[in-house]
């Protein structure tokens, strides 16, 4: 009987010896792995398969290894040449138009042609496997607009080929600089990348070999200063990184500047291809003019650098950058500029002035107003409040004293600033509260520069005069 076998049951298990607290782990997990691996639907149960996880890391060679070091620069070298017979070529990509455009899907609209899902499928099969990549649903979709007829224009799709091939042949040139093989350019990189790349850009063929160092100098700084603006990687050799000593909660710290930038940040940004541009022998003159990387745009800042410098040393004191621009920058900016940036012996380097120009030169961008905003933080908080913005105010109104002008109430100034930024808190200023209301450049030019606080003071006469300027001009 069932009660019986029961009764049995429980006499034995009364007689047998307990199990340790140990024995009674082990079976435990003894049956959750057998149940796992049952679960899992594996055969055998292997409980050493952690042991079985590939290698992941790999540490870079140690100088001292030149074998490691070699192997590794040849096995890049191998790859990057892998990569680039991958891309398409010019033959390739003039086959790839002249099947598009036999492919392409009536009606036009006015002179642009068209085609359709089912053609550009044709077109895909018959350009060859190097395209097969750009002939996907997705990218489709992505150049698919308001046409009622489902189509994409052929001449956006082939510009799009040819700019993925474009960033793709980029990237293979820039990582053949990328000495460390990790993704990143150091300044001595970007530099020979630059240097080299000279003689295939028309634009700069009349400059002067002895003035080539200088170029790549002005060229590279652009780069570091708006995609490295904070020097926030660190991990780079030590004789690689300056040293720049900085306060924070009463404690000196050393802050290092790492001067490296991601490969992927020099393709996304805009700066290569204003560089590139220079390859357009009919560039015109005032595209050269507001373009940075163009011969006159290189003299003309080297060339203010040259003026400022009135003793001829090849670096600037600080009476001498007091001349920059109108002339018209507080002394009290140019002591926290002094103080701030590196120097040597209590002047400016060129790299240094390059800087101070970019920051001054584009007060509306973000990297700007964190270069300035660091100038304007006397406190080191992070923040600008009342007495920041008094401390730098009071040296604008006692150059509108020297000019003979009446000093403009600080009240009224500092209400206008905290109406224009908004800030969160209602008594401080972030560097984030100044981007955010896109008036950071007005700002900044009050508080720092005599010419940029009349410009704000007079806006609306000066708005008024070119309006009357206009309709002069609409008369005649």
């Amino acid at each position: 009987m069932d009660w019986k076998r029961s009764l049995r049951g429980r006499l034995a298990a009364r007689r047998a010896p307990k199990k340790s607290e140990q024995e009674l782990k082990d079976e435990e997990m003894e049956l959750f792995t057998k149940y796992y691996m049952e679960w899992k639907g594996g055969g055998k149960s292997d409980t050493t398969s952690y042991t079985n996880i590939p290698r992941f890391y790999y540490r870079l060679p140690a100088e001292d290894e030149v074998l490691l070091q070699k192997l590794r620069e040849e096995s890049r070298a191998v790859f990057l040449q892998r990569k680039s017979r991958e891309l398409l070529d010019n033959e390739e990509l003039q086959n790839l138009w002249f099947l598009l455009d036999k492919h392409q899907t009536s009606p036009m609209i006015g002179e642009e042609a068209m085609i359709n899902y089912e053609n550009f499928l044709k077109v895909g099969e018959k350009a060859g496997p190097k395209c097969k990549q750009f002939f996907t649903a997705k990218i489709f979709a992505k150049l698919l607009h308001n046409d009622p007829y489902g189509r994409v224009s052929i001449m956006q799709f082939f510009n799009y080929v040819m700019r993925k091939v474009w960033l793709h042949q980029t990237r293979i040139g820039l990582s053949l600089y990328d000495v460390a093989g990790q993704g990143y350019l150091r300044e001595s990189d970007l530099e020979n990348y630059i240097l080299e790349l000279i003689p295939t850009l028309p634009q700069l063929d009349g400059l002067e070999k002895s003035f080539y160092s200088f170029y790549v100098c002005t060229a590279v700084r652009k780069f570091f200063f708006f995609l490295d603006p904070l020097r926030t990687d660190l991990a780079v050799p030590l004789e690689d990184v300056r040293v720049v000593w900085a306060v924070a909660s009463g404690r000196v710290f050393p802050f290092l500047a790492a001067g490296k930038i991601k490969i992927q940040d020099i393709l996304a940004c805009s700066f290569l291809d204003d560089l590139l541009e220079l390859r357009d022998e009919e560039l015109s003159k005032e595209s050269q003019e507001t373009n940075w990387f163009s011969a006159p745009s290189a003299l003309r800042v080297y060339g203010q650098y040259l003026n400022l410098d009135k003793d001829h040393n090849g670096m600037l004191s600080k009476e001498e950058l007091s001349r920059y621009g109108t002339g018209t920058l507080t002394n009290i900016f140019l002591d926290r500029v002094f103080q701030e940036c590196l120097t040597y012996d209590g002047e400016m380097d060129y790299k240094t002035y390059l800087d101070f120009v970019l920051a001054l030169e584009n007060r509306k961008e973000p990297a700007a107003l964190q270069y300035i905003f660091k100038l304007l933080d006397i406190e080191n908080k992070g923040y600008l409040n009342v007495f920041s913005l008094n401390y730098f105010f009071r040296a604008i109104q006692e150059q509108m004293k020297i000019h003979g002008q009446e000093p403009v109430s600080f009240q009224d100034v500092k209400d206008e600033i905290f109406d224009m930024v908004k800030p969160k808190d209602p008594y401080k200023i972030s560097l984030q509260d100044l981007i955010n209301s896109s008036q950071g450049d007005t700002v900044t030019s009050i508080l720092i520069d005599l010419n940029g606080f009349w410009t704000y003071e007079n806006r609306e006469v000066l708005v008024a005069s070119d309006n009357d300027n206009t309709a002069d001009v609409d008369d005649t």
